[in-house]
């Protein structure tokens, strides 16, 4: 049962479809994010509805680099062995720590999750707008380094896949 108390979205789950990723972010993870219960609890992790989708914005901020820029202490050749993980069809781990987060939670930023959502949605959209350029540099992911936008893009739509997994939103096909 999703937390909207409507049966899970099923998604096809193919990171190499350029236009499938497309309409999962554009359309569908919009749609399903608005739908969803603040009091929705988990089926792991300890974030909330809000902290998830305030999740979701910053790493999307920080693809574009409107978010504070980030570090990446993972050495090189751990990071030439994970990259992979960005074009396979391998669905993210659950309950991976985010080195970039800590040990806890950010505090809320926004007084709701409606306002969470809609933010989270300026960030999806900066996102899609964004276009690099030779003068645009990649951008750099707590875990993998240095990203350009396609493997970013790759990275938001398993991400964001999990954390709708996360609540019941969605179910993979």
């Amino acid at each position: 049962m999703s937390s909207s108390g409507n049966s899970p979205a099923v998604v096809a789950f193919d990171v190499n479809d350029e236009i499938g990723r497309r309409r999962f972010l554009d359309d569908v993870a919009p749609r399903l994010l608005a739908s969803l219960d603040p009091k929705a609890t988990p089926a792991w992790g300890r974030m909330s509805a809000q902290q998830m989708v305030e999740h979701l914005a910053w790493l999307f901020d920080t693809s574009t680099g409107t978010a504070a820029p980030v570090a990446c202490n993972v050495p090189e050749p751990q990071r030439k062995q994970f990259k992979p993980f960005l074009s396979n069809q391998m669905q993210c781990p659950r309950d991976l720590k985010n080195p970039a987060i800590g040990s806890g939670l950010p505090p809320l930023k926004f007084p709701t999750l409606a306002a969470a959502v809609t933010e989270w949605n300026a960030a999806r959209r900066r996102f899609s707008e964004f276009k690099e350029s030779n003068s645009s540099p990649a951008r750099v992911h707590p875990l993998l380094g240095s990203l350009n936008h396609e493997e970013w893009s790759c990275f938001h739509f398993k991400h964001v896949f999990h954390h709708l997994l996360q609540f019941g939103l969605v179910a993979a096909v």
